[in-house]
């Protein structure tokens, strides 16, 4: 099975997930999504129109996939498309199913996580398979890569704009501020949860600093360049506080996405050698990720 056709899998399965956290769960707690999907959300609320969503989600989504194609890449735009068209479908198509009670005083809180939850992971699928659910991931892959921050976090500054909006409109149907209010708790928290799942999930722009302690530097340095050919090292010479006996310190800069491969490398290439990691922030934008696309 070849790796092209595994990663249309995964694809697929992405925008089916998507599809299910929003058909199952998200749409039915009545909270509102980030970015362009929110204002459709907003408005299908309003209308009481399910219809009305699907249409407004599809052409919001085209504009961003021309978007897409033209900032951020060609396969990263094809393969989001893939998934869009996907969760179009699954939401058209999928069976009436209610899992929960969508009231606040029900379970309203159980459809908001799992939906969350869902979405997120379904974000990162997509991600992984260098594709996107479309909205505000297009954006965010845009931004993660111009600014070397995490996908996940466009998710809040996208929010803002759309729960204003349906806020706005939650108010002008039922002109009671208590369901406003209710309305914003649970959308802060469907909000967070995919966005921390993904963050939690997807590592390409999450930096980490790799250091190594070894006696044989010359192989853990010919492991760091084989593995990852785009990354450089530096090498320290140090003395044992205990043993008095000398060693060297290598530190290489790498994403959370390469550092298990790389990790496998050095203790392949030296067994004995000593090594930890840590994240690190404010990285300077010269430091080279490979896009998405």
């Amino acid at each position: 099975m070849s790796r092209g056709f595994v990663d249309y899998v995964m694809i697929v399965s992405a925008g089916l997930l998507y599809a299910i956290a929003l058909k199952y769960f998200v749409l039915p707690s009545k909270v509102i999504l980030t970015g362009t999907e929110g204002i459709a959300a907003a408005l299908s609320y309003y209308f009481e129109s399910y219809p009305l969503f699907i249409v407004l989600y599809l052409v919001f989504q085209a504009a961003l996939l021309a978007f897409a194609f033209t900032r951020v890449g060609r396969t990263f735009a094809l393969r989001s498309l893939i998934v869009v068209a996907t969760v179009v479908l699954a939401l058209a198509g999928l069976p009436e199913l209610q899992f929960a009670s969508p009231e606040p005083q029900n379970e309203r809180i159980i459809l908001v996580i799992f939906g969350g939850l869902l979405a997120g992971f379904a974000k990162a699928l997509a991600f992984k398979n260098r594709g996107s659910t479309g909205d505000e991931d297009i954006l965010g892959a845009y931004f993660a890569m111009k600014y070397l921050k995490p996908v996940g976090s466009i998710a809040i500054f996208a929010a803002v704009g759309s729960t204003a909006f349906g806020l706005g409109m939650e108010l002008l149907k039922h002109g009671h501020i208590e369901s406003v209010v209710n309305t914003l708790m649970y959308t802060c928290i469907y909000i967070f949860a995919s966005a921390e799942t993904l963050n939690n999930l997807y590592h390409k722009f999450k930096i980490t600093m790799l250091v190594i302690i070894t006696r044989n530097q010359e192989a853990i340095g010919e492991a760091i360049t084989a593995t990852s050919a785009h990354r450089t090292y530096t090498v320290q010479p140090g003395i044992g506080g205990h043993s008095g006996e000398s060693f060297w310190m290598v530190r290489t800069i790498i994403t959370q996405e390469e550092l298990p491969h790389l990790v496998d490398a050095v203790e392949e290439s030296d067994p004995s050698s000593f090594h930890y990691n840590y994240d690190i922030e404010g990285i300077s934008r010269r430091y080279y990720i490979t896009p998405i696309s």
